[in-house]
């Protein structure tokens, strides 16, 4: 049969990975640390899963991509965070978790041959706009930041209704209720970026539109902007080893690390 966009979430899991470990004292602030094969010290990725915020979706899917990047090379911290419908989720809960887990791979460092000077900050879907928001504020020196399918601009989003109102219960109000909220939350509100960023997506994803629109917006910022575009994709296929589309992925992010 022929692989679709969403296989990858059907997957049965991925191996387990080295180790798991917890980056605060939640049940949900933790993250799964894989490590490839030799010494290192080695270049990281830190993986940020998306599922629109929500959390019926976890971090199990996104370990099939980190299982490959760790066999090529790159050690992989794929993070879990609290999310909408776990006590804590949302503003500012979803958003503290994610830059403390960033951050906690100062400490995996302390145990783990990681390098330190090369670290990329990954996140798919509603996990891009978390990626991006951590980006500057993170004490982490990344050599980028790769947006994959990402949610890079809220307020598209939400006039859009594709998310059936899910950003709203994300910033506990609509834009014009916490508007500061959502100017701080949407990277498309943030320009420029002070990392080198990629916004890889798929042109027939949703997102597709509001990738491009604010890719060309945030180079005329200043910012170090890459587009890259995946003819004909989806939503999913940048995130499973299985498709062609991560072959492009995988390699943009061994170039980033190299």
């Amino acid at each position: 049969m022929t692989r679709t966009s969403m296989d990858i979430l059907n997957e049965a899991p991925p191996p387990d990975p080295d180790v798991r470990v917890a980056y605060g004292p939640d049940p949900l602030q933790f993250g799964d640390l894989r490590l490839p094969p030799g010494a290192g010290p080695h270049p990281v990725a830190v993986v940020v899963h998306g599922g629109y915020w929500q959390a019926i979706h976890n971090l199990t899917h996104a370990g099939h991509l980190c299982v490959d990047l760790a066999a090529h090379g790159i050690a992989t911290w794929n993070v879990e965070y609290r999310r909408l419908g776990d006590p804590g989720g949302g503003w500012p809960g979803t958003f503290d978790d994610v830059l403390r887990a960033v951050d906690h791979v100062e400490e995996l460092a302390r145990a783990s041959p990681l390098d330190l000077d090369r670290v990329a900050l990954l996140g798919h879907s509603a996990g891009g706009q978390l990626a991006l928001w951590a980006a500057p504020r993170t004490r982490l020196r990344l050599r980028g930041v790769v947006s994959l399918a990402g949610v890079v601009d809220l307020h598209h989003l939400d006039a859009s209704r594709a998310d059936r109102g899910l950003a709203r219960r994300l910033l506990g109000g609509a834009p014009d209720e916490v508007p500061d909220l959502w100017d701080e939350a949407s990277p498309g509100r943030q320009l420029p970026w002070p990392v080198r960023t990629l916004l890889v997506c798929g042109t027939k994803d949703e997102h597709w539109e509001a990738n491009e629109a604010t890719a060309a917006a945030a180079r005329e910022a200043g910012g170090e902007v890459e587009l890259v575009p995946l003819r004909g994709a989806g939503h999913f296929e940048l995130i499973d080893p299985a498709a062609a589309e991560w072959d492009v992925v995988r390699g943009r992010v061994v170039e980033l690390l190299a």
